[in-house]
């Protein structure tokens, strides 16, 4: 299967956040996750398993109440139900793959 970024639709999530689902099916899922400047993804948990890649920018997260400072290039793994989020410390994208697919993502659209 073949997925188009002009084609994928831009979701505005607020302060400072967008997201695209890029592509999903079976029990994977690939999102991208825009960040300006001091925007912060909340703490939070769900049941899947997800892996971040950070394409651009720096980033400070907790994962698991440690938070550490990442870049481009870096990656993060969060269990499932773990308590995880961000601050965006200069504008960057994120790129999340999760396992099972995020049914939530794609009942908001």
């Amino acid at each position: 299967m073949f997925i188009y970024h002009k084609e994928r639709p831009l979701e505005d999530l607020g302060n400072g956040v967008t997201r695209r689902v890029l592509a999903y099916g079976g029990t994977m899922m690939a999102v991208e996750v825009i960040f300006e400047k001091e925007a912060v993804g909340p703490l939070h948990h769900h049941p899947h398993e997800q892996l971040t890649y950070v394409l651009s920018g720096r980033f400070a997260f907790t994962i698991n109440g440690e938070t550490r400072e990442v870049g481009a290039g870096d990656t993060l793994y969060k269990a499932p139900n773990v308590v995880h989020g961000c601050v965006c410390l200069e504008a960057g994208t994120l790129l999340d793959t999760f396992t099972p697919q995020r049914e939530d993502f794609l009942a908001a659209k």
